[in-house]
């Protein structure tokens, strides 16, 4: 079993470094968000800007696509952006519906392309 998990003490270090202190914030998150109610206008800017982030990041990878993206034509990128804007749109705004979509769309074309 050691030969599949490699050296304990990295899985060790990686708990201790990695996982813990994420979960303090996300206890607290909740701890503290567990009152306010969802169409408070905290909220709501908060929901603005993570879709402002996430059109940013969308933006930044069709125009300067990284490393193996690069491979992929533009026409299928821009074409997964439509059909994860209208899933987005037909679900009635569900982001994690377009970009399932759309990454469906690209992946499924780039097999096609070979």
């Amino acid at each position: 079993m050691s030969e599949f998990f490699g050296d304990w003490h990295a899985l060790l270090v990686l708990l201790l470094a990695g996982v813990i202190p994420n979960q303090i914030w996300r206890m607290l998150g909740l701890w503290l968000g567990g009152g306010l109610d969802e169409g408070s206008d905290l909220l709501m800017w908060v929901k603005a800007v993570a879709t402002a982030i996430l059109a940013g990041v969308i933006a930044q990878i069709l125009v300067q696509p990284p490393g193996a993206l690069a491979s992929v034509p533009g026409f299928l990128r821009y074409g997964a952006l439509v059909v994860g804007f209208a899933a987005f749109m037909l679900t009635r705004r569900s982001i994690f519906a377009g970009v399932l979509c759309g990454e469906i769309f690209m992946l499924t074309g780039r097999w096609f392309l070979g």
